[in-house]
């Protein structure tokens, strides 16, 4: 088929590892000519730029600097841009081309208007990766006020998020949980329409995974890798690293940027902490070699979302064969995904004594069990959270 991919991550480098470029890949592998529409990863560019490699068409659209813009106003104006930018681009560069599938990615919600022009122009079916359930997810925390001139802008996402859901031919949702909050919540949707399709990435072979054993007498490495954000609830998870400062049977290393980065390193400069290292951010080569140098990978969310997030970080973890500690929201069923698949641990993140309980557990536990959860994570990403599984998911629609 001829697909097109919409999406707000950059996809500059197709042989990068990562959810989407991993699942492009496959279908390019499998003989589909993939248009992929992104923004440009230099926000100071100007035009848009097309590019054709074989069976792969790149477009790249110039939507001014979304994903990195710390004023949160700005970067939403320039996300209810990306609309007319990406239709834009599509009339400029795709008006002579025919598209079977369009695949499209939340973030954000306001892609409704150019699954529609799609559709409208080529017949085309459609598919959305429901990866957050937007603008509830931004409610939860208190991004979004819902009184006085917010009213209207709520209102307006509220109409993007409908129209979005409607346009989709089916709708695929990272996890069970996140199939049954979207069928309670919107009841328009038909229910044959939405199914578990879950993050997936193409894992490296288990055989070049080495699962990394400690010394006698070293520390445990807990690792954080990942987005430092208003989901990700900063403020507690420095007051757990608070809570374990300078302990010498463990050690957490942070390792991430984001709107929350600031009060990390304020929090590092003002004490003395051994046992703690913050890194601003790695190339994703030296990323992944971090994570085999790490014991336990942990997974935090605010405890105040209700609907159920289900972050991709953790397939880093599972792909190293490493555990994982999630401290997350009641809503969200990966606590009951990790628990149920033996291969971590899980506590909601409000009270600091039950991740600090948990950690004291798990350093309490010898090599050996702690390589089985290891080994149970890969098990379990390879039974469920590849992209051959999310391709005959996604496919099973269409052939």
């Amino acid at each position: 088929m001829n697909i097109l991919f919409l999406s707000l991550s950059s996809l500059t480098s197709l042989p990068k590892r990562g959810i989407y470029t991993d699942l492009i890949r496959k279908l390019l592998a499998e003989g589909h000519t993939v248009t992929a529409v992104h923004p440009s990863s230099d926000h100071l560019e100007k035009h848009h730029i097309y590019s054709v490699e074989g069976n792969f068409r790149r477009l790249s659209v110039h939507t001014g600097q979304i994903t990195k813009k710390k004023n949160l106003i700005q970067k939403g104006i320039s996300t209810l841009l990306v609309e007319h930018h990406y239709k834009s681009a599509l009339r400029q560069y795709c008006k002579d081309s025919s598209f079977d599938l369009v695949l499209s990615v939340t973030p954000p919600i306001s892609f409704g208007g150019v699954v529609k022009y799609i559709k409208k122009t080529y017949g085309s079916k459609s598919y959305l990766m429901l990866k957050d359930i937007f603008p509830q997810n931004a409610i939860d925390i208190g991004l979004l006020p819902t009184w006085g001139p917010w009213k209207l802008l709520l209102w307006w996402f509220k109409r993007q998020e409908r129209q979005l859901y409607r346009l989709s031919d089916y709708i695929g949702c990272m996890s069970p949980q996140n199939v049954s909050y979207l069928l309670e919540h919107t009841k328009s949707i038909p229910q044959h329409s939405v199914e578990v399709c879950p993050n997936s990435i193409d894992p490296i072979p288990k055989e070049l995974i080495t699962q990394h054993r400690k010394k006698e007498g070293e520390p445990l490495v807990f690792l954080y890798g990942g987005n430092l954000g208003k989901p990700q609830d900063i403020p507690y998870l420095i007051a757990c690293l608070k809570e374990n400062i300078n302990k010498p049977d463990r050690r957490f290393i942070i390792c991430g940027t984001g709107t929350e980065s600031d009060s990390l390193q304020s929090f590092l400069k003002e004490n003395t902490a051994d046992n703690i290292t913050y890194i601003p951010g790695l190339p994703v080569d030296e990323y992944e070699a971090l994570v085999s140098r790490c014991d336990v990978g942990m997974i935090f969310l605010d405890h105040r979302f209700t609907i159920p997030n289900f972050p991709s970080r953790i397939l880093s973890y599972m792909e190293k064969a490493m555990p994982v500690l999630a401290c997350t929201d009641k809503n969200t069923d990966m606590g009951t995904i990790i628990t149920e698949g033996n291969f971590g641990w899980w506590c909601e993140s409000q009270n600091t004594s039950d991740f600090t309980s948990l950690v004291d557990t798990i350093c309490t536990l010898d090599q050996t069990t702690l390589l089985q959860y290891g080994e149970n994570a890969r098990l379990y990403l390879e039974n469920n959270y590849t992209v051959d599984h999310t391709y005959q998911i996604i496919m099973n629609h269409f052939t």
